[in-house]
């Protein structure tokens, strides 16, 4: 049976009209360097923080080594030795040792070096026969009794002296005034014209209390070399005194057996204190030798605070 013969429509299907194409404008020419950079990779990207982070990672490690720092410190601390504890006997231990390796000052070179800067060189100067020439009449030695400047000493070393010349502990020279004078008790009043920044004047004692035996010292310039200090007793009180030329006669004198001699005169009589009880004013000597053997007598320091005006003790 023959087949139909198949005829092909001649009615096209209708297409539906294509959706109009969008133009893309043709890309602009970008320079070579950006055509070659590589798009960047997320991954690699720098983060915003990571110096902020670096620098907090440099904080932590100071502070685990600050820490660690003081941990070991801690350690050391409870590692050392406890001090040892000072106890009473260790401090008398202590005390002995010194004692037994140390030689103390005796108590008269407290006593000299105490009333030293109090001492000064008396020297009286005159007139040569021929009146041209000035010459040295008299040595002896004072102690200041206040600091501006009064001094005490034998009237017999300045009397008729035409200028008195003083030398204080520190070195320094002056010239010297008469002020008052007590012929009674040997004692002139003398007051320095010039006078130290730190000028010392020595402590004084009253003689109640001083009894025989009591340990005494003589400071001065013995035939004008000193200061020199000589130690003794208190031989005896209330003794008298004559000169042997029969000029001058003491009463109520401190009798001693420390060593004094010409140039003593003037100078201070001490006790271990340090404390002057008496003015050093004559010497007993029967021969012509003028010479110390082992009697010597001082001015209560009563009679002579009063040739000054001081008020009794």
């Amino acid at each position: 049976m023959p087949r139909p013969a198949l005829y092909s429509s001649s009615r096209h299907t209708r297409r539906s009209p294509p959706e109009p194409v969008e133009k893309v404008p043709a890309p602009t020419e970008q320079p070579a360097a950006s055509v070659m950079e590589p798009s960047p990779n997320p991954a690699t990207k720098p983060v915003a923080g990571t110096a902020l982070s670096r620098r907090h990672l440099y904080a932590l490690w100071a502070l685990i080594a600050l820490l660690t720092t003081l941990l070991l410190y801690s350690l050391w601390l409870h590692q050392r030795p406890a001090a040892q504890r000072i106890t009473q006997e260790d401090i008398d231990a202590a005390v002995l040792r010194t004692l037994e390796t140390t030689t103390p000052p005796s108590a008269a070179a407290r006593a000299v070096e105490s009333i030293s800067p109090s001492i000064v060189r008396v020297v009286g100067y005159g007139r040569s026969k021929n009146g041209k020439e000035e010459v040295e009449r008299g040595i002896g030695t004072g102690v200041v009794i206040v600091d501006k400047g009064i001094i005490l000493t034998n009237l017999h070393v300045v009397a008729g002296a035409d200028r008195i010349a003083i030398t204080f502990h520190d070195g320094l020279e002056t010239t010297a005034s008469i002020t008052g004078a007590q012929p009674e008790n040997d004692l002139a009043v003398l007051q320095a014209h010039k006078v130290p920044d730190d000028l010392f004047a020595a402590p004084l004692r009253s003689t109640q209390d001083l009894r025989p035996g009591d340990h005494v010292v003589a400071v001065g310039f013995p035939f004008g070399i000193g200061p020199s200090a000589s130690a003794g007793v208190v031989s005896g009180l209330q003794r008298e005194f004559t000169s042997p030329e029969g000029k001058r006669q003491l009463s109520n004198l401190i009798q001693f057996d420390a060593a004094a001699n010409p140039g003593n005169s003037g100078g201070p009589l001490v006790t271990l204190d340090g404390e002057v009880v008496g003015i050093v004013t004559a010497i007993l000597n029967p021969t012509s030798a003028r010479t110390f053997i082992g009697i010597g007598f001082a001015v209560p320091i009563e009679n002579a605070a009063s040739a000054v005006g001081m008020p009794p003790f």
